[in-house]
């Protein structure tokens, strides 16, 4: 390890690493610039699962203490739509005040014997690496580190902006977990996503469709202007429209302002003695919850290959190596959910509330794994199915013009260039690509931009085999043709019973074909 270290950013992942450093080194001299005073924090709370805080608390007890000393403690989602509220139990979480947890780090890396120049920009990079032998870029997602290391290699990055709007704020209503609320009014459905970060506030993050914003007029403030100031008159958009869910409490601002989720994904984490971590590198969307914990954890896998490897170049590859399939995994999941918070409002319309909940709850985990964290849930999921069908939805029938299946698992199989429909019984029914066919055989597309253009391929009326395209886009496109285009829709995928039970008890598809040789 270096014996000259720098750290660009005094986040929560900048601060983290320059306490484990200066632990593990004590001759070596850690550094971080941080350009905000010490008493800023922007934003409002930060949310750990208990399942992704065994690795931190190895490292360092500070976020156990933190959260243990200053932070709330939740076990149960709440979805509330239409007057009805609906829970999911076993999802156990913990959220802090991000002012408190930087606090708390502040204090524990002082006390490490790191030198935090607040209030300071960082000089240029180009100058830190001549002068340094490790420079750290923990400065977020407009990281000056990133785009130093952009100008001398090409990263391999890719950035991908959601359709969706959000804004941050606060609310001295104290949420009793997370809960997320969904209002309609006369121009859209809006919805937030609540959790309490202390005693005296909760985090009220809203969120909307491009289209309902505008609507709302919600698009006037000057978001180029530099950081401080909030949009007051969305504040008290948002505050009329959800008083009745908060029992008219305010909401606090703080440098609240609309904006577009962006994901990023990178290739190249470094270059000779430059590397990032955190959202310098790397993004997943709010609702997984994991920005700040991801950030913790590279710092982690930062410190550890430096205390292993005397060879720089070698340290940070093997950081690199270990951590990108890790980040990967996390972003994967959060592709699913943030569809789903791009087409909630679609969903609210299109769904009654207990199937709309179910389908949040469901939208990346399968009915076995939530019957293993809430019975009950599962219970009244599949009693619902039953007194609607009279039997439980694998094996209730499904009629496809002209043909009746024993269930809803069935088998797509191509054979001498004639696709068909299969049960155990044998074939069902043929399938055609011409929409002429009482059963038509569309494809999905590669890419969520382009379904749009894959709706238009869907008959007017009969059922649809769907096939192509990824396991997320196959199932946007059953959603709309049987939700929006009343079709009967049947998904080939290689799903587990499971999965299937879980795809039509929320409503994304009628059937589920497993592919037999090359339906896929």
């Amino acid at each position: 390890m270096g014996d000259s270290i720098v750290v660009v950013g005094g986040g929560p992942g900048g601060l983290f690493l320059a306490t484990l450093l200066a632990r593990q080194d004590a001759t070596a001299t850690v550094t971080v610039y941080e350009r905000n005073r010490r008493s800023d924090a922007f934003g409002f709370g930060v949310v750990f699962s208990d399942a992704t805080l065994r690795e931190i608390d190895a490292a360092d007890p500070v976020l156990r203490d933190a959260l243990a000393g200053h932070g709330t403690h939740w076990d149960r989602i709440e979805v509330r739509s239409d007057g009805e509220s609906y829970g999911f139990a076993g999802n156990g979480m913990a959220a802090i005040h991000r002012k408190t947890l930087l606090r708390l780090l502040q204090d524990n890396a002082e006390a490490a014997g790191v030198d935090v120049r607040y209030g300071t920009v960082a000089p240029p990079i180009v100058e830190l690496a001549a002068a340094h032998d490790l420079v750290v870029g923990a400065d977020g997602t407009s990281s000056t580190v990133r785009a130093y290391l952009e100008e001398q290699t090409d990263l391999g990055q890719s950035v991908t902006t959601a359709s969706a709007k959000f804004i941050w704020f606060a609310t001295e209503h104290i949420f009793d977990g997370l809960t997320f609320l969904h209002r309609r009014s006369e121009h859209g459905n809006l919805a937030v996503h609540g959790y309490p970060i202390s005693g005296e506030l909760s985090t009220f993050i809203v969120e909307t469709d491009h289209e309902t914003w505008e609507r709302a007029g919600l698009g006037e403030f000057d978001v180029t202007q530099p950081p401080g100031r909030s949009d007051e008159r969305s504040k008290a958009y948002l505050a009329e429209l959800f008083a009745d869910d908060i029992d008219g409490a305010p909401l606090v601002a703080n440098n609240s302002r609309w904006a577009n989720f962006r994901t990023r994904r990178t290739t190249t984490w470094f270059r000779d003695n430059v590397v990032l971590l955190g959202d310098a590198v790397h993004t997943a969307h709010f609702s997984v919850g994991s920005g700040t914990k991801m950030a913790m954890e590279d710092a982690i896998e930062l410190a550890r290959q430096l205390g292993l490897h005397q060879d720089l170049p070698t340290a940070l590859g093997a950081y690199q190596d270990a951590r990108t399939p890790a980040v990967a995994r996390i972003q994967d999941a959060a592709i699913p959910s943030l569809a789903w918070w791009e087409r909630f409002g679609q969903y609210q319309r299109d769904l009654d509330p207990f199937t709309f909940a179910f389908h949040f709850f469901s939208r990346s985990i399968a009915v076995d794994r939530i019957e293993r964290r809430d019975p009950a849930l599962v219970a009244l999921a599949r009693a619902r199915w039953v007194e609607q069908h009279g039997t439980d939805a694998l094996h209730t029938p499904l009629d496809l013009a002209g043909g009746r299946t024993a269930g809803r698992a069935l088998e797509l199989a191509v054979k001498d260039g004639r696709t068909q429909l299969c049960e155990a019984g044998g074939p069902v029914m043929s399938v055609s690509a011409s929409a002429d066919g009482a059963v038509t055989l569309v494809d999905a597309p590669d890419d969520e931009s382009d379904l749009a253009k894959a709706a238009h391929s869907l008959p007017d009326r009969g059922a649809v085999v769907i096939t192509g395209g990824t396991p997320l886009t196959r199932i946007l496109l059953s959603e709309e043709a049987r939700l929006r285009r009343g079709l009967v829709a049947v998904v080939v995928d290689d799903l587990s019973d499971a999965a299937i039970e879980t795809a039509v008890l929320a409503g994304r598809v009628d059937a589920v074909a497993r592919p037999l040789g090359e339906a896929l």
